[in-house]
């Protein structure tokens, strides 16, 4: 049974129907922003069981000797009952990837995880060595239904060896062949290539599947980002930026503009700047003779959604910035901090004399010289 979406005056209609086919045991086919994925209810061992045998064999599901069916969840917020323990590099990546064209391959054997929840031939389904496949699909019609449904779905690929992956409705027909199976029809999948499969341990990942997103821009995606945030983006977070620039090249004995190759990003906003703004003059002049840097060609930015979304480090100068981040967005709690850990506020020095702006600068190296070994800790710490 194909329902072709572009054709339906109310796509609601078609969420419950899909809800109510997986809450029944059967298979539904989606389109996601990749290829076109079969899924079972992972709390339905039969439709499982079910999903295995069409779709186990398919060469685009294997990973190794042995075939993935990832879970699909609604949210990286979701992700982490499956993977409590996931490290700081995976909560990285899923803040930044999902929902997104990567899956991710965590250690599956954490006794606090949601996983021991479900029936136990699945967990050998979705976990047979101990590890445990997660994704947050892309797109729209899925999420609405993990909105909906109970419990995450196991996904498998919609085709049988040796067809290749469909990337169509009509592919996926005559791939399957079974005509009791619902399929969603949204026309040519938008990358119409796989997945990246990615094996994330501690502070490493391993490409397992090449997929959509390739190397260069996953590297950047697993770089640890810090943000500073004061309230113009003129004086304060872009002089904390080129100071911790500073200490970590030192700490990293590398140079300044060889950050990122190291896989740190230091940014610096405000919460009330305009863009396009100069840092002060006062600011440059103080940088330029105490730590001869170059803050000339800094240009003022708003602190993002995006930015406070992919932050490892949200580190502010006042408690006031502090509460009006977290009035929005309260998820970032845990990521935002005052720069100095005696919770004392950094003071605004605009428009006051070039001493205000020298006790600012030092005040600013003082509190970054406890954060730097966080950032990048020594060997064996």
């Amino acid at each position: 049974m194909v329902i072709d979406l572009k054709n339906t005056e109310d796509t609601r209609d078609v969420v419950h129907r899909a809800v109510q086919a997986l809450t029944e045991g059967k298979l539904v086919v989606f389109p996601l922003e990749t290829v076109y994925t079969a899924a079972a209810s992972a709390l339905h061992e039969g439709a499982v069981a079910r999903l295995v045998e069409l779709t186990g064999s398919g060469d685009g599901n294997q990973l190794a000797d042995r075939p993935l069916f990832p879970l699909a969840v609604k949210s990286y917020a979701e992700a982490l009952d499956y993977v409590p323990q996931m490290s700081a590099l995976g909560q990285r990546l899923a803040r930044r990837c999902w929902p997104g064209p990567i899956t991710m391959v965590f250690p599956g054997g954490q006794p606090e995880s949601l996983l021991r929840q479900l029936p136990l031939s699945v967990q050998r389904v979705v976990s047979p060595e101990q590890q445990l496949g997660l994704r947050v699909p892309g797109h729209q019609m899925l999420l609405e239904v993990l909105k909906l449904v109970v419990g995450p779905l196991v996904l498998g690929t919609a085709h049988s060896a040796p067809h290749p992956e469909p990337t169509t409705a009509q592919e996926v027909a005559q791939g399957l062949g079974d005509s009791t199976i619902m399929i969603l029809d949204d026309g040519r999948c938008r990358f119409s290539q796989s997945a990246s499969v990615l094996a994330v341990q501690d502070h490493q990942f391993e490409v397992l599947r090449p997929g959509v997103v390739s190397d260069q821009p996953l590297l950047r995606l697993a770089s640890q980002i810090i943000v500073f945030v004061c309230t113009g983006n003129t004086c304060r977070s872009p002089m904390a930026e080129m100071i911790c620039r500073k200490l970590l090249a030192e700490r990293l004995n590398c140079p300044l503009d060889q950050l990122e190759e190291h896989g740190i990003i230091v940014l610096s906003a405000g919460i009330s700047a305009m863009m396009g703004s100069r840092a002060s003059p006062e600011g440059v002049q103080v940088l330029k003779d105490q730590y001869g840097l170059d803050l000339s060609n800094h240009v003022s930015q708003p602190l993002s959604e995006q930015m406070i979304r992919q932050a490892d480090h949200l580190l502010v100068m006042t408690r006031g910035h502090r509460h009006v981040i977290l009035t929005e967005y309260p998820d970032a709690a845990d990521r935002t901090r005052l720069l100095c850990r005696d919770e004392s506020d950094v003071s605004d020095p605009i428009g006051g004399p070039l001493e205000f702006y020298q006790r600012c600068a030092q005040q600013i190296e003082t509190a970054l010289r406890e954060w730097i070994s966080e950032f990048v800790p020594l060997p064996g710490h």
